[in-house]
């Protein structure tokens, strides 16, 4: 796989992030959204300091627009592993765009059309970097008309450029409702969750940085799979919404050489319509959280990919974030928790102490609209 870095990752210290970034003094991490809005797609950055309490600190355009409306996706933006670059998607001008992160914020790099109709979800690995466009259903072009992936690559200077013949139908016969696009962690296999189908779809990656023709596909464990994390060992941890009635999260096991997705490793009960999952640094405990409900629901993660109940009851026992939470992130240091709360239409900090435990902490409004989160 050519330009391709495998140990870009970058652990800086608390002040040395502050600096960078240019957060305030009280500043633990910095989390940043995608606005999604008709008028226009802007990312909105906010400052999280040591109580878990969120403030705005700045909005930078994607010169893209957005749809207006929540999105069934995780992960419409991303940064690099080396903490340089953001990307974002903007799904209502189907595009894609390279920001540079500064000290005083986000600076432009510039945008390409992200070869798909809708734009959802992006994933990096290297100087790698996949968009999950959703077809319109209606295009005479298929690679329009129906759900794919299309890549890029990255320069030193952050300019995102098109990969020649990288474009891959998800499926070449209907729309799928696909809701992520995510590399597994050696950057071997792109993972592909769709909705309507019910199916785990997977790309191997070719040495030129190209995925397969043809990808494999294997039933989700219940209906409705939506966001997943990606864990060592192969592991992968999906969350399946169930048509929006009780929602799970599922282990499996994707190989990485082949891409082939094991049956289910493990699974646990959460909430209503759970969707979006995200993992610890040291990935023993996970966060899901439930749309239907407006919960957060945890779990432990075993070495083996088994899953356990956070609390002693041995039941789910979720906490309460805000009204169609539809996304979660954990920061760098693992300490703050933040979720999206579109149909409150805010954005809200949890305190995550020594065990894993959150604990709610104040609200911002954002637009309805908002979509992914991106953590630092």
């Amino acid at each position: 796989m050519k330009n391709v870095s495998r140990n870009l990752t970058t652990f800086l210290s608390s002040a040395v992030l502050a600096a960078t970034l240019g957060l305030s003094m009280s500043a633990q991490a910095i989390v940043y959204t995608a606005s999604n809005e008709v008028s226009g797609n802007d990312v909105i950055a906010f400052d999280v300091n040591s109580r878990g309490n969120l403030t705005e600190v700045g909005r930078f355009d994607t010169q893209g627009t957005g749809t207006g409306t929540s999105l069934g996706n995780q992960a419409a933006l991303t940064t690099d592993a080396s903490d340089r670059w953001l990307f974002v998607v903007s799904p209502g001008s189907g595009e894609l765009t390279s920001f540079r992160l500064q000290p005083t914020g986000l600076q432009f790099v510039n945008k390409v059309p992200s070869g798909g109709t809708r734009p959802l979800s992006v994933t990096v690995f290297g100087t790698l970097v996949y968009v999950l466009n959703e077809g319109d259903g209606q295009s005479n072009d298929p690679n329009f008309r129906y759900d794919n992936i299309s890549g890029f690559e990255f320069t030193p200077g952050g300019i995102l450029v098109p990969i020649p013949n990288s474009t891959r139908l998800i499926d070449a016969t209907q729309l799928t409702a696909p809701a992520q696009v995510g590399f597994n962690k050696s950057g071997t296999v792109l993972l592909i969750t769709e909705k309507s189908t019910n199916t785990l779809t997977t790309f191997v990656m070719q040495q030129d940085g190209t995925p397969v023709n043809t990808p494999l596909k294997r039933p989700s464990f219940i209906p409705t799979p939506f966001g997943f994390s990606f864990g060592d060992r192969d592991f992968v941890f999906i969350t399946e919404a169930n048509g929006g009635g009780q929602g799970m999260t599922v282990s499996y096991r994707v190989a990485r050489d082949t891409g082939e997705v094991s049956g289910r490793v493990d699974s646990i009960d959460q909430g209503t319509a759970t969707c979006w999952t995200v993992l610890s640094s040291d990935q023993t405990v996970g966060y899901a959280t439930n749309t239907g409900d407006g919960t957060v629901s945890l779990y432990r993660v075993g070495f083996g990919g088994d899953l356990e109940y956070f609390f002693p009851t041995n039941q789910d026992t979720p906490i309460t974030t805000g009204t169609g939470v539809r996304d979660a992130v954990l920061t760098q240091n693992n300490q703050f928790l933040v979720t999206l709360n579109n149909g409150d239409g805010e954005i809200r900090g949890f305190f995550v102490n020594r065990t894993g435990a959150i604990s709610p902490r104040g609200t911002l409004p954002v637009p309805g609209s908002v979509t992914g989160l991106v953590a630092r």
